[in-house]
């Protein structure tokens, strides 16, 4: 029970990190005048942390070759995280970090949802229900009541 605890503490943790990250990543986008050339060097910064990281830790690297056997859908992981980190990187000087967030996790919500409800991308199978709906809701009233009017 105490690891579920752990992982929750990650959860918020990473949570926090994010809109860190935006402004961060969103002054580095306005400081080289391109929000593709910020998140580019964002990129490769982290990159080279995580290898910094494996290199630490010892990783065997041999399991790399696995992921060439994979379907080809889960090389598209990182692209998709090269549009979030872009998109927010647009945003945030727009919209501000918590109207931007509001929306990113009205859609994270959204969307996970309908995942889980049809089991895509092999989560695991949990029906909609009027609560999960509702939660959904309150996340874009939220949202809503974030911005400026």
């Amino acid at each position: 029970m105490k690891s579920i605890y752990l992982l929750s503490f990650i959860a918020l943790l990473s949570g926090v990190v994010l809109p860190i990250q935006a402004v961060l990543n969103a002054k580095l986008g306005k400081t080289v005048g391109d929000p593709i050339y910020g998140a580019l060097i964002s990129f490769i910064i982290g990159g080279l942390g995580l290898l910094l990281y494996c290199l630490i830790v010892r990783t065997d690297f041999s399991q790399i070759t696995q992921a060439t056997s994979s379907n080809w859908l889960i090389w598209t992981g990182g692209l998709m995280g090269a549009f979030y980190v872009v998109a927010v990187i647009i945003l945030v000087p727009k919209m501000g970090t918590a109207l931007t967030f509001g929306l990113v996790i009205a859609g994270q919500m959204g969307f996970s949802l309908v995942m889980d409800h049809y089991g895509w991308f092999a989560a695991p199978i949990q029906a909609i229900s009027w609560q999960k709906i509702l939660g959904i809701l309150l996340i874009i009233g939220g949202a809503i009541l974030l911005r400026d009017i």
